[in-house]
């Protein structure tokens, strides 16, 4: 692969999944860490991406507040966002995740319902404050700067004492085969929990994700009641999660 194409495929894959780490890139694209080391510092020098330890951040990261040019297929997570947003219903408790995807929800709520939403994403947060309707709960504890939301053993130990009726989640990879995926330890943790911890729970990803793979397991397929993406529900891609039993919006 050529220097051109490599660098256009980490790009690719930054905007994509928002985080990328060195040694998977090197892995898929058969080069070694050092090299992918050097692509990554001159994608930065060049304003593309935010080279990080051990791997690179889209710079959808590098505000609280999300500047639309600067999102990923923000069209496609807009409709995603309008879908999702007729599942809540007023009185509902309502556990959220972060990602550029909970942020267009966030944004789409309208401002008669009345529900309240626990988060510990700080973009999140920040929308939610903006509503006139809504009560918002924070999940406190260490705060990881890549990610911009709250991680740690008391946003855990707060996520398991919650009874959620929905649970959002931004997703980073979804199989048939190998469930949701992730590429942040920490993340999937509370990923984890939140699904423990809610009586449903609605998957949101743009459909570039579909059959796709990070390196850590979130959880099987069957463990998530509803897929929301941008694409009509009867497209071919969406068929084998709609035929395992999975409501797909």
């Amino acid at each position: 692969m050529l220097k051109k194409e490599r660098q256009a495929y980490i790009l690719h894959q930054v905007n994509l999944h928002n985080k990328v780490l060195s040694n998977t890139l090197s892995s898929e694209i058969e080069v070694s860490e050092d090299t992918i080391r050097r692509d990554l510092h001159e994608l930065s020098e060049h304003g593309k991406l935010i080279k990080v330890h051990g791997g690179a951040l889209s710079h959808s990261f590098n505000k609280i507040a999300y500047p639309s040019s600067r999102v990923y297929a923000q069209n496609n997570k807009r409709i995603i966002a309008e879908k999702a947003v007729s599942l809540i219903k007023d009185g509902m408790f309502v556990l959220t995740g972060g990602g550029t995807t909970i942020i267009e929800l966030a944004r789409c709520i309208p401002p008669s319902l009345s529900a309240t939403f626990i988060s510990g994403s700080i973009p999140a947060i920040v929308e939610y404050m903006h509503h006139p309707s809504i009560d918002v709960i924070v999940l406190g504890d260490k705060l990881s700067k890549t990610s911009k939301i709250t991680i740690g053993a008391d946003a855990l130990s707060r996520i398991k004492s919650i009874k959620a009726d929905l649970c959002f989640l931004g997703i980073n990879a979804i199989h048939l085969n190998h469930g949701i995926t992730d590429n942040d330890w920490d993340v999937v943790q509370l990923k984890q929990q939140m699904i423990a911890s809610s009586q449903k729970t609605v998957c949101l990803t743009i459909s570039e994700k579909i059959n796709s793979l990070q390196p850590i397991h979130v959880c099987d397929v069957l463990k998530i009641d509803t897929l929301i993406t941008e694409l009509d529900p009867g497209d071919p891609l969406l068929q084998p999660y709609v035929e395992a039993g999975i409501n797909v919006i």
